[in-house]
């Protein structure tokens, strides 16, 4: 159920950030009653940004016990330019207790930019966050905004999660699987060679060509160049126009001159135009260096 907070007309909220930006500084100065905080979070919702952004800087200044009224603004406020303040500002103060108020934003609140507000401060938190993330990316409801939000904040998170995303590499949901390969890119590329190459080519040979595709982009960021050229080429001839496509974007992001040669002869037998196009540009890019 929507709530409704006073709203501060233009001099009040003006004249009560003026007063917080003299007590920023001295952050024992912030009132902290429930009262004041309920000021501070009616006020995110001003149209000045630097007004809100002085607000959002007091309440995360605060910490804790704003995290109850910046939760009831976020999941219930009737106002789109308070639930989006209070999103952001609910990553200043850090708590992981607003990890399921963030979530509820995430997959439920209508206005894109809350959510993915939501998803960036949903971030900051982890392997706690990685878990819930993943279950966004589990559910058939979740939109292609949702996913594409969760499978950033998961990158964001990378290590962090490691165990839980070498986890969700195995899951029988090809989503999951492909935002968890993405999120451990960093990771895999500082495990051994071996290692990480059973990662990869386990992937490779997935049934999703989604987590075919991520494979093959993390492999055009390799620094083990002959190996990765060696599987790309393979895969150059692969039925399906995206991995072939994926497959020349990498040889290009490698740098891979030894497969300019193949490239050429691959383009004078292609059908399909799109892969024309990139095995072109692939091609010519290639060739300047």
């Amino acid at each position: 159920m929507a709530i409704e907070l006073k709203k501060l007309d233009k001099n009040e909220a003006l004249e009560l950030a003026n007063k917080l930006k003299n007590q920023l500084p001295n952050r024992a100065t912030l009132d902290q009653t429930d009262e004041n905080i309920n000021l501070l979070v009616a006020g995110l919702a001003d149209e000045r940004g630097l007004i809100r952004r002085t607000f959002s800087e007091a309440l995360g200044v605060i910490g804790k016990p704003a995290l109850p009224a910046l939760l009831r603004a976020l999941n219930d406020d009737s106002s789109v330019i308070r639930r989006r303040a209070a999103a952001k500002t609910l990553k200043l103060v850090g708590d992981p207790r607003a990890l399921k108020g963030l979530l509820k934003a995430l997959t439920n609140d209508p206005d894109p930019v809350v959510q993915g507000s939501a998803a960036g401060a949903m971030a900051i938190f982890g392997a706690d966050a990685a878990k819930l993330l993943l279950k966004v990316l589990n559910n058939p409801k979740s939109t292609e905004m949702q996913c594409g939000l969760v499978t950033w904040a998961l990158a964001f998170i990378g290590s962090e999660a490691s165990e839980t995303l070498l986890e969700a590499a195995n899951h029988n949901e090809p989503k999951v699987r492909a935002a968890a390969i993405a999120a451990l890119g960093e990771q895999i590329k500082s495990l051994g060679n071996q290692a990480s190459k059973e990662i990869l080519i386990k992937a490779l040979k997935d049934k999703s060509n989604e987590v075919r595709l991520q494979a093959i982009k993390l492999i055009g960021t390799l620094d083990e160049v002959k190996w990765a050229e060696e599987i790309l080429i393979t895969l150059l001839f692969d039925r399906d126009k995206d991995i072939r496509k994926g497959c020349a974007l990498s040889l290009m992001q490698l740098n891979s001159l030894e497969s300019i040669k193949i490239l050429k002869d691959i383009e004078s037998k292609e059908e399909s135009k799109d892969v024309l196009l990139v095995l072109q540009l692939a091609i010519r890019n290639l060739s300047k260096g």
